[in-house]
């Protein structure tokens, strides 16, 4: 490379003081411009390319214009790397980097480089509206792995006395990767970065400062080597659970260098099972104001494992004196000189507590030290210490058990294990309608992973076991836990998918009735009902592949499609107001009986048990309904007929033949009467029908005011239209009366007459 060539790539290259200054540009939404008021043909030409007006001077005026997606990402991207320190960053997106050796010409376009005093980071950034769109980066991928050799030598002869360590990282937002793409990646030594994982390195910034870069760091160069750093410490060697672990004190600065905190996040999905809570802001600074200002300490230990890689990574020596009655050893310890070297199994607040103090080289700190523990018993150690300590929220813990019981002898632990996967992956891919809808970990959305743990609970899917024992195997689980995670996870991102598909505006809704935490268990239990059927039919069988086991529920599932495109409020009304089990019981049965309504030979078991149960209990509360309507029928009516006729009210204000019926009602009711206190007036023996009556007798001038109930949606109407609830409410009595099973419908029904009548008025 000629130096002429040099120096043109070091104009395009900034350090820490213009950094600062891209910085507060690179932040903003939108670029801006000042240009002279006498530039007209200047001014004209930005107006007509989008820009507008921004702010007035007296001699220029500043035009602004919004940056569109792609730019706000790579700016973002750009943004954290320069807010971690990174010494030197590429000044804008016309950053070109040789890569032919014998052609200076050829050259590839970088979106960012950060460099520091030990690497160089180069990132491509692909950004798209469309959420979880699939990403296709085959020609990006493949044109660097030709490229990448070209543009490091470049970058070397740029840098020539400095040993620099390479990374190339994808950087994407709303694309999800595919298999292949992710091999291209492992092709040319690259790594992935989604939007999460952006955020993460965000949020850890925010609430950690510059001590970020070494999470980072950590995560980028794990294995690689830090140089000149200084390893040797003093320490005790012993054992414990089986366990080698070393005791010692460390300046907080070497633990963080080698640090890495397990994040239960999406940024760490990679690094399965990952444990640790994400460190809060709050509790971090009043750990920073305890040791700068009050001059406080922390005297338990840091729980950490090292992991040695190999043999050579990390070494004891033993000093030349030791106790002979302790079975522990003294000695120096030679810490590995890795990236990622020391995982934080607790004391994370602790540690990164001490990550912008002023003693954070003059103090040392506590450490237990074990050794190479396998991320299994990291994740049980974690649960022991804080079992007695901060407790460790239901989300994290049931998100913990997918890895901590997956290897358990014990039948009932490895499905809890295999429920909680599930739930992880259908929450946690982008490729799954349910993305980001799950609660993982210590996120918190709109659907709790209990809640889709307890469906699959509670469904045929996976069938029945015990501690030692399979008692019944289910619809998917045959016993082979991986076998059975990979096709029911399968089919249930299908099915979700297509509920997405095809009511996008209910599933998109913050409000929505089917995103919710009883709308979810009832389509996980619903499915599990239809591929029962489908099995007991023979339409499909258990071997058949999850597409195909989808497709054949289809037609069972677009009956459900139609009732939510269809579904009234007061359908919906209902759905909502029942909670707890019921509600999740009721809901699930109400899609039972959508599907029954259009496929009759759709039965499942305790579905028929369950309609008799519910309208039993409707005909209850309907009947008591009825009744108080009816006292209050025979209050008012009389009160009215009173105010308006005086003396004579029976007679001038009731129908001749509704009062004959009245009459010989109340004679028979006698005559079976004994005791003559006990028998009834003709007033007594009024029905609704009867009342309606009255009320047409004497309608303009006494119950139009307060009798008057059209059916929704009119308008208008004469005196038999506004009064046909009365008929309507006679049937719905009679039912009570006669035993018969009374509807949701009507139920609601009489409710709504119940609370028009009597509740809102006192």
């Amino acid at each position: 490379m000629t130096e002429e060539v040099k120096l043109k790539l070091f104009k395009k290259i900034i350090s820490e003081n213009d950094i600062a200054k891209e910085l507060r540009k690179r932040k903003k939404d939108h670029f801006t411009v000042s240009i002279p008021k006498k530039n007209v043909a200047e001014i004209e030409e930005y107006t007509e390319n989008g820009w507008l007006l921004d702010k007035e001077f007296i001699n220029k005026q500043r035009f602004k214009k919004e940056k569109s997606h792609d730019i706000l990402f790579e700016d973002k991207v750009w943004s954290l790397f320069a807010s971690l320190g990174f010494k030197f960053m590429n000044l804008n997106r016309k950053l070109e980097i040789p890569y032919d050796k014998h052609n200076p010409n050829l050259t590839q376009q970088i979106d960012v480089l950060a460099k520091d005093e030990e690497s160089i980071i180069l990132l491509e950034c692909k950004s798209t509206k469309e959420k979880n769109k699939n990403g296709d980066f085959k020609k990006e991928l493949e044109a660097y792995k030709s490229k990448m050799h070209g543009i490091r030598t470049s970058l070397r002869q740029i840098f020539p006395d400095e040993k620099l360590k390479f990374q190339f990282i994808l950087a994407t937002e709303n694309y999800s990767i595919s298999h292949n793409d992710m091999e291209r990646l492992k092709g040319i030594n690259g790594i992935h970065f989604d939007d999460e994982a952006i955020s993460y390195y965000y949020e850890m910034l925010k609430q950690i400062g510059l001590a970020t870069r070494y999470q980072l760091l950590g995560g980028i160069f794990y294995g690689q080597e830090i140089p000149e750093m200084n390893n040797e410490i003093p320490a005790i060697k012993g054992k414990m659970g089986g366990h080698t672990y070393y005791s010692f004190s460390i300046e907080p600065e070497k633990l963080l260098k080698i640090g890495y905190v397990l994040h239960r996040n999406k940024a760490n999905l990679n690094m399965m099972p990952t444990y640790q809570r994400i460190i809060k802001r709050n509790r971090l600074k009043s750990v920073h104001k305890f040791v700068d200002d009050k001059k406080g300490y922390f005297p338990n230990s840091i729980i950490i494992s090292i992991d040695s890689g190999n043999k050579n990574d990390l070494e004891f020596k033993k000093a030349n004196t030791q106790s002979d009655s302790s079975i522990s050893k003294i000695g120096l310890l030679y810490l590995p000189k890795k990236y990622r070297s020391a995982f934080i199994i607790d004391g994370q607040h602790r540690l990164y507590g001490y990550a912008n103090s002023i003693y954070k080289t003059s103090n040392s700190i506590p450490v237990v030290a074990f050794l190479n523990l396998n991320r299994t018993e990291q994740v049980k150690l974690f649960m022991q210490i804080n079992e007695n300590q901060k407790a460790v929220s239901k989300n994290l813990r049931n998100t913990l058990n997918a890895d901590l019981l997956w290897t358990s002898d014990n039948y009932t632990e490895q499905l809890t294990a295999l429920r909680s996967r599930i739930a992880i992956f259908l929450g946690e891919s982008r490729n799954s309608a349910l993305y980001d809808k799950i609660s993982i970990g210590e996120d918190n959305k709109i659907i709790t992973q209990q809640a889709f743990e307890n469906a699959l609970k509670k469904c045929n899917f996976l069938g029945k076991v015990s501690k030692n024992r399979i008692e019944r195997l289910g619809s998917f689980y045959n016993g082979d836990l991986d076998e059975c995670y990979n096709r029911l996870s399968e089919l249930l991102r299908f099915t979700f998918n297509y509920f997405k598909n095809c009511v996008p505006n209910l599933w998109d809704d913050p409000n929505s009735i089917i995103v919710i935490n009883k709308g979810i268990y009832a389509i996980i239990k619903i499915q599990s009902d239809i591929i029962d059927h489908l099995l007991h039919k023979e339409i499909i069988s258990k071997t058949h592949k999850p597409k195909v086991i989808f497709d054949e529920s289809k037609t069972y599932l677009d009956s459900l499609i139609i009732f939510f495109q269809d579904m009234d409020e007061e359908t919906e009304k209902n759905l909502r107001k029942a909670y707890g089990t019921a509600g999740d019981t009721k809901y699930w049965r109400t899609l039972q009986q959508v599907i029954q309504d259009d496929h009759p030979e759709f039965s499942p078991s305790g579905l028929e048990e369950y309609r008799k149960k519910e309208e039993k209990e409707y005909n209850t509360k309907t009947f008591e309904y009825v009744r108080e309507i009816e006292t209050f029928f025979k209050e008012d009516f009389k009160e009215k007929l009173i105010n308006e006729f005086g003396g004579g009210w029976l007679k001038k204000g009731v129908p001749p033949s509704t009062l004959k019926k009245a009459h010989d009602l109340a004679f028979e009711k006698n005559m079976q009467i004994e005791d003559e206190d006990n028998e009834v007036e003709n007033w007594d023996c009024l029905t609704i029908i009867a009342y309606r009556s009255i009320a047409l007798k004497n309608w303009r001038p006494i119950f139009e005011k307060e009798y008057s109930r059209l059916e929704e949606g009119k308008k208008s109407g004469n005196k038999e239209d506004k009064t046909k609830w009365m008929v309507h409410l006679e049937k719905i009595r009679n039912k009570t009366v006669h035993d018969y099973y009374v509807s949701e419908e009507e139920f609601s029904f009489v409710e709504n007459i119940y609370d028009w009548l009597i509740k809102n008025r006192n």
